[in-house]
């Protein structure tokens, strides 16, 4: 399968050195790039991609209002926004969770580990294993109070659904998710794609951020 991608970036040079690094492998192709936010949805609904790397600090519309606009189009519900990024923990990085990206990665990435990255997106998968991002949600989870309406918003789930929801915050696979609960990775799957229906989200990344959002995972907590 050939994995389409959009660059997102105001400097030249990083799309330049994204697209280079792309362009060495048979199965990632660049179909576009774009120096602002609004370019960036643009060329999003011009070429349909499978998966969006974007910068969230650009001039203009920036990358945050982009991923916005990106998630509440219906015609673009399977496109994947990977958030690039400079620092870590990152304010931006959060809001970018929370309005719908899959991930983000380091603008510094070794380039083996860019092209796994947007394969493993392109999968469905999210970029939810590695800690650096349970970092960036934990840090501002705690900079900000549960929501109170967090019991009301999770009552469209069963108990078991909200134990796979737990488990989801605290970065397991569906295969460890099964391993802990005593269920097969499939029904894991099936548990978080219910999930993720119930509650409107996107991917397991913004399933991560509701998570704290609602209270039933708190800073700190497995």
């Amino acid at each position: 399968m050939t994995v389409r991608v959009v660059l997102a970036d105001d400097q030249t040079a990083v799309r330049a050195g994204f697209r280079a690094l792309l362009d060495l492998t048979d199965d990632l192709v660049v179909v576009a790039e774009a120096a602002d936010g609004a370019q960036a949805v643009e060329a999003v609904r011009l070429t349909r991609p499978d998966v969006v790397l974007m910068d969230v600090r650009m001039p203009g519309v920036d990358g945050l209002e982009a991923i916005r606009r990106i998630a509440a189009d219906p015609a673009l519900d399977v496109v994947r926004v990977v958030v690039l990024t400079t620092y870590e923990i990152d304010a931006y990085v959060f809001e970018a969770l929370r309005h719908g990206a899959a991930g983000f990665l380091l603008k510094d990435i070794e380039p083996d580990d860019l092209r796994a990255a947007i394969r493993t997106v392109a999968a469905g998968q999210g970029l939810l294993a590695p800690a650096v991002t349970r970092a960036v949600v934990e840090e501002f989870a705690r900079l900000k109070s549960p929501e109170a309406a967090g019991a009301e918003r999770l009552a469209v789930l069963t108990e078991r659904e909200r134990e796979v929801l737990t488990l989801v915050a605290a970065g397991l696979s569906n295969e460890e998710i099964g391993r802990d609960l005593r269920m097969s990775p499939l029904t894991a799957k099936t548990h978080v794609s219910r999930a993720m229906t119930k509650l409107g989200a996107r991917d397991r990344a913004q399933l991560v951020v509701l998570a704290y959002e609602t209270g039933l995972v708190r800073a700190g907590e497995r």
